[in-house]
């Protein structure tokens, strides 16, 4: 009786089953890897709770899945669909988000397949290999604090076209007004520039000149957004 449970209703005598035990193998075997890919993950890494637990059951998931799929083409081409969807349900990762959920599915495919030792084995490299990178800073670029985003706030009479261009030339290498906005009920422009900053010791000189031409209003400066995002 206990075993009609984990017989499917379309089963056949030509239909391989796999028994409950290697399924609780299988199954156990991918959260721990998942716990060992999220451990990896989280070192060096900022994260969010979320994301850790859905990587430390992802490869438990995608194990089941193709356990389940057990050589039917029909069904692994729906499974490949339905995977599909999901990216269009997410919010866009970044490039470490995307290939670290990458290697959760690889490692839980090969569980799925029953290579448990190949599966330990290419988690335990790709983990060490995950964190020696992060360790060193493997890729990281050495002028990232010199990317800024300035945002300049000047009273509606100042002509300020050109009017920093002088100033921020002196202190940057690169500069660009990407964005102009009204504010305070339009009696304010509140002017944006994409900027690299030539010397980062010298930030506060560049905002207490620029507090003199633009009347002492409010001044951000902040990293770059789009720099930190970027895949």
């Amino acid at each position: 009786m206990i075993e009609s449970l984990f017989k499917g209703l379309f089963d056949t005598d030509m239909t391989s089953v796999i028994s409950p035990g290697d399924f609780l193998i299988c199954v156990g075997f991918s959260l721990l890897i998942g716990l060992l890919l999220a451990f990896a993950y989280m070192y060096k890494t900022r994260y969010t709770k979320s994301f850790v637990v859905t990587l430390a059951i992802l490869p438990a998931v995608v194990s089941v899945v193709i356990m389940m799929v057990n050589g039917n083409i029909g069904a692994g081409v729906a499974v490949a669909g339905a995977f599909s969807l999901v990216r269009f349900r997410s919010v866009p990762g970044t490039a470490k988000e995307i290939g670290t959920l990458f290697l959760a599915m690889g490692a839980g495919l090969i569980t799925g397949m029953g290579y448990l030792g190949f599966a330990l084995l290419f988690t335990l490299i790709m983990c060490a290999v995950f964190i020696i990178y992060n360790s060193l800073d493997f890729g990281a670029k050495k002028k990232t604090l010199l990317y800024k985003t300035i945002r300049i706030t000047v009273p509606e009479d100042l002509d300020y076209p050109g009017v920093f261009d002088e100033l921020l030339s002196e202190y940057t290498s690169q500069c660009e007004l990407t964005q102009v906005k009204t504010t305070n009920m339009g009696s304010m422009f509140r002017l944006t520039y994409d900027v690299v900053l030539k010397d980062i010791l010298k930030e506060k000189e560049l905002i207490d000149k620029i507090r003199c031409r633009n009347g002492n209003l409010e001044i951000t400066v902040s990293v770059r957004s789009n720099v930190s995002a970027e895949l």
